[in-house]
This record gives C-alpha cells, sequence and structure tokens, in this order.
C-alpha cells in the first residue's frame, strides 16, 4: 500500500441541535497519523477528544469534513463496507472492558469472529498466540468474573487484536484501573505497538498514560491546541 498515513483527518467539524441552539463538539479538525505511530490524544472532559475517536472508527459521523482511515474516504463507503471495516481494520479497547459475561475469556476473543462468519476451529492458533501476547494463556476457559480489571483489560486489547487491525482505538483504556495496573496496560499497548508496528490512537486525561504515546495531541474546546512528538518516549 502507497499510503503513509493511518489516519488523515481533514476539516472536521461535529455539531448537534440542542433545541433551537445548534452545539460545535469539534471545530475544523485537520491532524494525521502515521503508520505505526502511537497517538496520545488529551484535553479536559468536554474538549470533544472521545467524539473524534469515535468519528475515526465510524463509529459516529462528522457534520463535515473528510476523514480518511487506511486510505479510504469513509464518506465514499457504504454502511457495510463501514461495517465491514471496523470489524477488519480498526481493534476498539474501551474503558469498561464489554466483554460478555456468560463467555469464557477464549469466547469473549473470538467473538469477533462469530459476528464475521469464520470459523473458530481455523483461527485457534491466532487465539493462542494472541494469548501469549496478553500472558493469560493459563486463564482461557475462566469467565470474566473470576478476572481482574486488568486481567479484563487485557482480554478486550487481544480481541482488538484477532483480525491484526492496522490500527487500535482506546477510549481511556485505564480509566477504570488503579495506576499500577494502569501503568501495565499502558506498557502492553506500547509492546504492541513496537513489537508489531500497530498504530494507536488513545484518548486520555492522564499525563502519565500519555506519556506512553510516540506523540501527543491537545484538545481545548472543539479544536487543536497543539500536536507534539513526545521525545520522552522510548
Amino acid at each position: 500500500m502507497g499510503y503513509i498515513n493511518a489516519v488523515e483527518v481533514h476539516n472536521v467539524v461535529k455539531s448537534y441541535n440542542v433545541g433551537f441552539q445548534k452545539i460545535d463538539v469539534l471545530k475544523n479538525i485537520s491532524f494525521s497519523v502515521k503508520k505505526g505511530e502511537f497517538l496520545s490524544i488529551m484535553g479536559a472532559s468536554g474538549c470533544g477528544k472521545s467524539t473524534l475517536l469515535y468519528l475515526i472508527g465510524g463509529l459516529d459521523q462528522a457534520t463535515k469534513g473528510t476523514i480518511i482511515l487506511n486510505g479510504k474516504n469513509l464518506n465514499k463507503l457504504k454502511e457495510n463496507e463501514q461495517s465491514a471495516m471496523r470489524r477488519r481494520e480498526v481493534g476498539f479497547v474501551f474503558q469498561f472492558y464489554n466483554l460478555v459475561p456468560n463467555l469464557t475469556i477464549e469466547e469473549n476473543i473470538l467473538l469477533p469472529l462469530l459476528i464475521d462468519g469464520k470459523s473458530y476451529r481455523k483461527n485457534k492458533s491466532k487465539l493462542n498466540n494472541i494469548l501469549k501476547i496478553i500472558q493469560m494463556e493459563d486463564k482461557k476457559n475462566r469467565y470474566p468474573n473470576e478476572l481482574s480489571g486488568g486481567q479484563q483489560q487485557r482480554v478486550a486489547i487481544a480481541r482488538a487484536l484477532l483480525f491484526e487491525p492496522e490500527i487500535i482505538l482506546a477510549d481511556e483504556p485505564t480509566g477504570n484501573l488503579d495506576s499500577k495496573t494502569g501503568s501495565e496496560i499502558m506498557r502492553l499497548f506500547k509492546s504492541i505497538n513496537k513489537d508489531f508496528n500497530k498504530t494507536i490512537i488513545q484518548v486520555t486525561h492522564s499525563e502519565e498514560a500519555a506519556s506512553y504515546g510516540t506523540d501527543i495531541l491537545r484538545i481545548k474546546d472543539g479544536e487543536i491546541e497543539s500536536k507534539k512528538s513526545n521525545f520522552k518516549t522510548g
């Protein structure tokens, strides 16, 4: 593939109508994310950072502007094409894990295969490799309520890796964890970024979590305040 940017955001506006009032959540946002970059998006609550992440992932649609993901203009994709892209080319990790309580860890990780109509059996080896990455080979037959919050987030990360997506989007991935466990999760993300050359975009309010990124984008009142390389990262 000839493109060097995993994500391009061009003049994106997101507005909502509340009664007779129009509220601009994002105001003419433009930036790009190179393949292999680990971008941390920071800003105060309500600044629009999570909205921006959902737009990039195709979970919501911009009011104006263009988002290009893996070289594809989201505005030009049909609904079924967008759905397939979300399943196969983008991995999502959320603050509250979103695991199915009555499925085992193995079944939770493999769930996207069922949704995509693929065989569990043919992907067992891929599952084993992913379990090694998250260091949970011995817990694949347990259920979410038998795991700690950090372990559940590792399972959510494993599920996001199942289709080997080029891009992983994480919304406050350490927001529900204590600081020690949060640091462990961020080290796992950093390892996935460096060892597997995955492009990662995370939204966070934590300066410590943001410091694991190669770049930091700061948003204030729906506008970009700055985008800088993070020279502290290893």
